[in-house]
């Protein structure tokens, strides 16, 4: 059975976002730093890279290592949305939690209005998938899908929010997980694999 995998950027303070959504405030180091992160993490997770900015990256043709699908909640899928990308991952399977968005928002991406463990469980269960499911975000869906999640992959930033959107945003559920492995990086941002114990 294949894993769901929760891969976010998180703040010292576990956020994922500021309290409006926003996440330009995470430092990215020098831009030396940041290159040399930056190229070392998308040859690692290439498919988290948006198809957008695919190209830039040199990622046009790179395969997918880790995901085929893609979970996310409505604020993830708005922040592109509100661009005017409305397929913001077309190299994978996309699934959108929402009770509020509209099911024809792009012929590429499934809306799902109903229980988020229920489509999570029904993924898991699929015999040709290959990959994993990345859980791109948010918070409250991470907070609902805890129960389902297999792996966590964490880049952390060194800088405090303050307030914002939580990592998980759920009942109170403590849940352990084991770390698999750890690189840091001079800029001081860590990428962090936890598998659930």
């Amino acid at each position: 059975m294949r894993k769901l995998v929760y891969y976010i950027a998180v703040t010292l303070d576990g956020r994922i976002a500021g309290p409006q959504g926003e996440y330009d405030f995470f430092p990215a180091g020098t831009e030396q730093q940041s290159a040399a992160y930056s190229a070392w993490a998308n040859a690692l997770y290439p498919e988290t890279v948006p198809t957008a900015y695919r190209a830039a990256a040199g990622l046009t043709d790179a395969p997918n290592r880790h995901f085929d699908t893609v979970v996310m909640g409505a604020g993830t899928y708005r922040a592109p949305f509100d661009q005017g990308i409305t397929s913001p991952y077309a190299h994978l399977r996309q699934y959108v939690v929402s009770s509020t968005l509209a099911h024809d928002a792009d012929p590429a991406v499934t809306v799902v209005a109903g229980d988020p463990l229920a489509l999570v469980r029904e993924l898991k269960r699929e015999r040709d998938a290959d990959l994993n499911i990345w859980l791109c975000g948010g918070g409250k869906l991470a907070g609902a899908l805890l129960p389902e999640i297999d792996e966590l992959v964490v880049k952390n930033y060194p800088v405090v929010a303050g307030a914002g959107i939580p990592a998980f945003d759920g009942p109170f559920d403590p849940t352990a997980f084991d770390v698999a492995e750890r690189t840091a990086f001079p800029s001081g941002v860590t990428l962090t694999r936890l598998t659930r114990r």
